[in-house]
């Protein structure tokens, strides 16, 4: 009989936490640590498969994010600039 490679799709996370996950008395102090952590890496890689699917990539989103503060950055240089000119021809038109 062949070997079923299912586990294999995701990166064998799914036999990882079956081994992990203790089963019987004899971890049982040690249950809810472990369970704890099985599941932060469960939730992490859903994280992870939405962020893929839906298209909203952190990385994309770091660069939007440091794309705005730029724009802003240099729209307030301009005003700045535009300021100071005004303001030197309003003294010049003064004299």
């Amino acid at each position: 009989m062949a070997k079923r490679r299912s586990n294999q799709r995701f990166g064998g996370i799914r036999s990882r936490l079956e081994k992990a996950i203790p089963s019987g008395k004899r971890n049982r102090r040690k249950a809810p640590g472990i369970a704890g952590g099985a599941v932060t890496l469960v939730t992490s890689a859903v994280d992870t498969v939405k962020g893929r699917v839906s298209g909203r990539d952190a990385k994309r989103s770091e660069a939007a994010k440091k794309a705005a503060r730029t724009r802003k950055r240099n729209a307030e240089r301009r005003s700045a600039a535009a300021r100071k000119g005004a303001r030197t021809r309003a003294r010049a038109g003064a004299r």
